[in-house]
């Protein structure tokens, strides 16, 4: 795994090959190394463009590979990709989700139980009160608060959900050995500290423009909701929202006053469905979020009886439909639906819907360890 990560980062370092694409040429090569050392005569069979060619070939001409990977371990940052199992299951389930992700800090397996709060670098009064309470309340029930580092809400709800004593994840639009803005460096490194700080830029990647709004994908992907607090009709906050609705993640906005222009964003969110946030402990109550810690308490590495055993080996390499899990395991389906509910709590394994079940692949990843 170690051996080819260093691939990956290659591929992360050429500009215009993205999540698509590097999936089609794992299709046509069948592993990031190969694909990685292709010819120009390859790589053209295999779908790129000349531009894409030539750009990937000055990359590989240029760069040290190794020097870059071992520049990386020597930050004390980590490099995820879709091969790692400690890459963040919710983000992978997402369109084109991120192949590298850098990380300086660590991500837990707690911040599975994830909310975005976002919103106006110019808040009012009412919109910081509001993100500063809800990122704090949320924080002591042990959700991790996402959000995008910036001026305005974003650090609000970061320094709320410090101040609580909980954990949370900044996802900057440039390198994670760069802090933007400047004057956050030492919020920062307190979110390193109890948190994470994540990017799919590559280090030494500047702030650009450009690179905030695809970023919000994975603010959004992170988490199980968005909270928009304060919004104007161009806030890169609605950005946000509206890769949550593609995602399938559920978005909550604050209501405000319909003459304020940090409300027109939020307040056109309501109208066009999203859930109006009245009150903090909705987010919990809607999300199913009120049972997290027990669930945190009851988590277990290994499974702790035969039942839970065989279920866990039978989701060992895919989802399945319980009816399916009931088939391979020759167990009633009345035993694997009740066993997996208990399992479900413990963590060891995903609900998906459709009554489809997968195992956590932290826990299996341990279990096998084990074994």
């Amino acid at each position: 795994m170690h051996g080819l990560k260093q691939y990956w980062i290659g591929f992360n370092l050429v500009k215009g090959i993205g999540p698509v694409r590097l999936q089609s040429l794992l299709n046509v090569f069948g592993d990031v190394k190969t694909a990685w050392e292709a010819s120009a005569v390859q790589l053209q069979e295999a779908g790129l463009s000349s531009k894409l060619i030539a750009r990937l070939l000055q990359v590989r001409a240029d760069v040290s590979l190794e020097q870059v990977l071992q520049n990386i371990h020597r930050q004390k940052i980590t490099a995820l990709t879709w091969e790692d199992e400690t890459y963040p299951a919710r983000l992978k389930e997402i369109p084109q989700s991120p192949p590298v992700l850098y990380v300086r800090g660590e991500l837990k397996m707690e911040d599975e139980w994830a909310v975005a709060i976002v919103g106006t670098r110019r808040f009012t009064s009412y919109g910081g009160q509001v993100a500063e309470r809800v990122a704090g309340m949320l924080a002591r029930n042990g959700v991790t608060i996402v959000s995008g580092l910036a001026r305005g809400v974003d650090a609000i709800a970061h320094r709320a959900a410090l101040e609580a004593g909980g954990r949370t994840v900044a996802v900057l639009g440039n390198g994670v050995d760069r802090i933007y803005p400047p004057e956050h460096r030492t919020l920062a490194q307190e979110i390193a500290q109890h948190g994470a700080i994540v990017s799919d830029y590559p280090l030494g990647t500047p702030p650009d423009g450009s690179n905030f709004p695809p970023r919000n994908r994975i603010i959004s992907g992170l988490s199980k909701a968005v909270i928009v607090v304060e919004a104007s009709q161009r806030s890169g906050a609605l950005i946000t929202a509206n890769y949550a609705v593609e995602q399938g993640r559920e978005v909550f906005a604050v209501p405000g006053n319909i003459y304020a222009p940090q409300s027109t964003g939020t307040n056109r969110l309501i109208k066009k469905g999203a859930h109006p946030l009245l009150d903090p402990q909705d987010v919990l109550e809607l999300l199913d979020m009120t049972q997290i810690t027990e669930q945190k308490t009851a988590r277990v590495v290994l499974p702790s009886n035969s039942t839970e055993a065989t279920l866990f080996e039978v989701l060992d390499m895919e989802s399945l439909h319980v009816d399916e899990i009931s088939a391979k395991s020759n167990l009633p389906v009345e035993e694997v639906t009740s066993t997996l509910a208990l399992m479900e709590l413990k963590g060891m394994v995903r609900k998906l819907g459709g009554m489809k079940y997968e195992a956590v692949r932290e826990i299996r990843a341990d279990y096998r360890t084990e074994e």
